[in-house]
């Protein structure tokens, strides 16, 4: 079974001065893998400015937009539609021989080969008092665990918009626990890494209508490598595993890896900026 997935993602901005020059880069293309299919991109802006497609350093979509006039307001607006695989997260779980991968992530070369997703970064760097905040259980097997761990998080962070910001840092998280799907993210890998486990942050949309946390703008989640099985999604937001509700469009180390919108704009004065995504699924 597959569903076909219609997104719209939609930002405006408005500047109390005109804007001489800008350039912005939109991470936000669904990318293809054996789970979905990207079948039609279409990104429009109301200044008619020219999009420019390349790849960031892990190999994800961007389109990059420069403007040639001033302006005051400018509105960007993506539409994808895509294929999207019906899966079970749970259906491919092995037995697992957990000593033996317990010892395999204590191993140099496992080290040496996720490195870039073992390692801390400003946004999943734990204050030293909570190091050992959630400890694995080398009775159960690694996934086992990272279940329990992301059910942790979840129980953990009350979700509330409006709290946190993208530049909240895990030390405010651990002093005050409310926030968006950003920080779950960021504190499921943090704690994911300092048990040596490989945790990359991840971006994408989420099917509407389920009554899920974070489904009304860009949605964030984890991904672990799990031996035996490979690179496995966890949603801590909403206590779930990544199934066929979540459409990915980047993974990094961080928010930052992953920021849907970075730009340099060449104003002075204040700005108001909104974005929406809507996600519409058809069987």
């Amino acid at each position: 079974m597959s569903f076909e997935y219609s997104i719209t993602y939609k930002a405006e901005n408005e500047y109390e001065n005109p804007v001489e020059n800008a350039s912005w880069q939109f991470l936000i293309v669904p990318e293809n893998n054996d789970t979905q299919e990207l079948m039609r991109v279409d990104i429009k802006n109301s200044l008619g400015a020219k999009n420019e497609f390349s790849e960031n350093g892990y190999g994800f979509r961007t389109v990059r937009i420069n403007t040639l006039e001033k302006f005051q307001k400018l509105n960007f607006r993506a539409t994808f539609k895509l294929k999207k695989k019906s899966f079970n997260p749970f259906a491919q779980v092995p037995i697992f021989d957990i000593a033996s991968n317990y010892e395999l992530v204590q191993s140099l070369y496992f080290k040496v080969d996720f490195e870039p997703f073992l390692g801390q970064t400003k946004f999943t760097t734990l204050p030293q008092a909570s190091i050992n905040l959630f400890v694995f259980d080398t009775a159960l097997s690694i996934f086992d665990n990272l279940q329990k761990l992301n059910t942790w998080v979840y129980q953990f962070i009350k979700f509330n918009t409006g709290v946190t910001h993208v530049y909240t840092l895990l030390e405010e998280i651990l002093e005050n626990p409310e926030g968006v799907c950003q920080d779950f993210a960021h504190l499921f890998c943090a704690l994911a890494r300092a048990n040596k486990i490989p945790a990359r942050y991840v971006s994408g949309y989420l099917h509407q209508g389920n009554g899920y946390f974070g489904d009304s703008q860009m949605h964030a989640w984890a991904e672990t490598y799990v031996p035996q099985v490979g690179w496995v999604g966890f949603d801590p937001t909403n206590n779930l595993l990544v199934d066929d509700n979540h459409i990915k469009v980047a993974h990094g180390k961080d928010f930052n890896d992953c920021s849907p919108l970075k730009g340099v704009v060449y104003s002075h004065g204040a700005n108001k900026t909104s974005h929406s995504v809507e996600v519409q699924a058809q069987q």
